[in-house]
């Protein structure tokens, strides 16, 4: 019988928790909502809440045990995207970026890049704010994750 499907969500800074649950009812899929301090989230038993240490990477290091090809893991850490796509995990970022194991490396040595210039001062500023289309495409990505990995026979229902 396989796995059934779960969705891990790096939650500290997440904009897309709401339609997370959302999705994830539709398909009566599990949801762990990791964070290290108190995060409300919905009275429903197929969404979790999982508070982890207030130490560095512990969000990230309870995530990426638990990734495996029935998860689909929701982040914008590029360095925890690229242990749970190694572990086989699906990886949305909430924008709706897909990481793959083609991608991961690019994201990783961009990453990299961007860090060093903000070392030296190069560049000022964040990333651009969140957009009503970031939401759309995260809400098709991970739709369409979720088709994909059912049928390739993940997440079945048991």
């Amino acid at each position: 019988m396989p796995t059934p499907l779960e969705i891990y969500v790096d939650a500290d800074a997440c904009p897309v928790k709401e339609e997370i649950y959302r999705v994830a009812g539709r398909y009566r899929l599990q949801v762990y909502v990791v964070a290290n301090s108190f995060m409300a989230v919905p009275n429903d038993p197929l969404i979790e809440r999982v508070i982890v240490a207030d130490s560095f990477d512990a969000a990230d290091d309870w995530i990426a045990a638990r990734a495996s090809r029935a998860a689909i893991v929701v982040t914008t850490d590029v360095p925890l995207a690229g242990r749970c796509v190694k572990a086989g995990a699906a990886v949305i970022s909430p924008t709706g970026r897909v990481f793959t194991e083609a991608s991961i490396g690019m994201a990783v040595a961009t990453r990299n890049l961007m860090a060093d210039l903000r070392a030296m001062g190069e560049v000022t500023g964040g990333p651009k704010p969140f957009s009503r289309q970031d939401r759309s495409r995260f809400l098709s990505a991970l739709d369409e994750t979720i088709v994909r990995l059912q049928r390739a026979g993940s997440g079945l229902p048991r």
